[in-house]
């Protein structure tokens, strides 16, 4: 059975702080979510399959990042190893001023991230379908966010030199961060014992 809008919004209300999200968002995350269902029916995208699981760890975990962004917002966002579109795509729904870049090399993976971002009209979304080393240089972004990549060393050397200000981990582990990053307490995710969110900023 799928999920319906209150239900997702039940499922991410321990993520989400008490301010109210874009009126939009719910009917976006629940279009989301169908789309990603079945995609993932005939291609692996993710190996969490359950929607109840998908809403919480993926959808609720990307919008809890979101909310750390920080004060103002970044003006610019890379998602560098985006995957399925996690956290950048919940962060550019959550966002719809924030342009964000999403990095994926993967081909299947980088056209069903077009598909997710044409279907629910998100002119804040890019993707990059190719490795963010092959940016041009002079490509910077405010902030780069990385979560569940599989080499996370090789990803934060790729990732250092395009943050201009800050990166943002979903991890479960505390990484050797690049050295002119310093980074900040480490906040725990709602309804996890192990992810944490790690936030550094370029010094």
């Amino acid at each position: 059975m799928p999920l319906s809008e209150s239900q997702i919004a039940a499922l991410l209300t321990p993520y989400l702080a008490p301010v109210p999200p874009p009126k939009n968002m719910m009917p976006r995350l629940s279009t989301y979510l169908d789309l990603l269902l079945k995609w993932n029916a005939r291609t692996n995208l993710t190996a969490i399959r359950d929607p109840e699981e998908i809403v919480r760890r993926h959808f609720g975990e990307s919008l809890f990042a979101g909310q750390h962004l920080g004060t103002p917002l970044p003006e610019t966002l890379l998602d560098l190893g985006s995957g399925a579109g996690f956290p950048g795509l919940p962060i550019a729904i959550l966002h719809p001023d924030l342009p964000v870049t999403l990095a994926e090399s993967q081909n299947k993976k980088a056209t069903f991230l077009r598909e997710v971002a044409r279907t629910l009209e998100l002119p804040n979304v890019e993707i990059w379908a190719a490795r963010a080393e092959s940016l041009p240089p002079t490509r910077k972004f405010h902030t780069v966010t990385l979560r569940a990549v599989d080499n996370m060393a090789a990803a934060l050397t790729a990732a250092a030199p395009r943050a201009t200000h800050q990166l943002l981990l979903l991890t479960s582990t505390i990484p050797t961060l690049p050295p002119e990053f310093t980074p900040n307490p480490p906040i725990p995710i709602p309804k996890t014992q192990t992810s944490i969110l790690l936030q550094a900023t370029r010094t």
